[in-house]
């Protein structure tokens, strides 16, 4: 279950944020350089710093991060050793980080788009949402699928933000159970094959559907 809900939640999270990021880099305006440096820079960090800076963020009598939420009244005096703020905590490092790998693909199918469709459809009379809703979103489709498949597998498979940041014994994802089952105390090597190869198919599964999603879009656009 928090494998799944990780993996819905940030990568829906991510799409329309890397969506909105990809928009903004695809306009003309100064300092669009910079801005996209500053969008892409996360994706550059390791995950192992990306963990240790949200664990000395939301560390009590370290970082910030803490006295913020607890005033806003979301987490508790130590949110790295209860589990829905330390879920809470992952998911946003996880957002903070991956939402640039989604504008990347994104952008690409952006700039991938012919201009003149969108000089025709403003002569045609064509408002900002329907230019967006029958230009740009069906000729983005495909690189935004592409973009999630991948986010989504990345998602399924998540261990070390976890691990780096509250530990798999407070977010307990599928990989935390597998590493957990071979290298810890008990070492139940069947345990960990089973949890792996279910691991395996859920993510078979979830290929499968993008992948047949693809086919019938590719399909409609053509």
């Amino acid at each position: 279950f928090v494998t799944v809900a990780f993996a819905v939640i940030s990568v829906a999270i991510e799409t329309v944020i890397g969506f909105g990021q990809a928009y903004v880099l695809d306009q003309d305006f100064r300092g669009r350089r910079w801005v996209r440096v500053a969008i892409i820079l996360p994706w550059a960090v390791p995950i192992v710093i990306q963990g240790m800076i949200f664990f000395l963020l939301f560390q009590p009598e370290v970082g910030f991060g803490t006295d913020v939420m607890q005033w806003l009244g979301i987490f508790g005096p130590d949110p790295l050793a209860d589990s829905r703020d330390a879920f809470i905590i992952i998911l946003i490092a996880d957002i903070w980080k991956s939402a640039a790998f989604m504008a990347l693909l994104i952008l690409a199918g952006l700039q991938s788009v012919d201009r003149s469709l969108y000089d025709v459809a403003r002569v045609a009379g064509a408002s900002p949402w329907q230019r967006f809703k029958r230009i740009t979103l069906p000729l983005v489709l495909p690189a935004l699928l592409v973009a999630m498949l991948f986010r989504t597998m990345d998602a399924m498979r998540v261990y070390g933000l976890i691990e780096s940041t509250a530990g798999c014994t407070t977010v307990p994802s599928l990989t935390c159970l597998v590493v957990e089952a071979m290298f810890g105390g008990t070492r139940v090597f069947a345990t960990a094959a089973a949890v792996a190869f279910a691991t395996a198919l859920v993510i078979g599964i979830i290929i499968s559907v993008y992948v047949v999603f693809f086919r019938d879009t590719e399909g409609g656009l053509y």
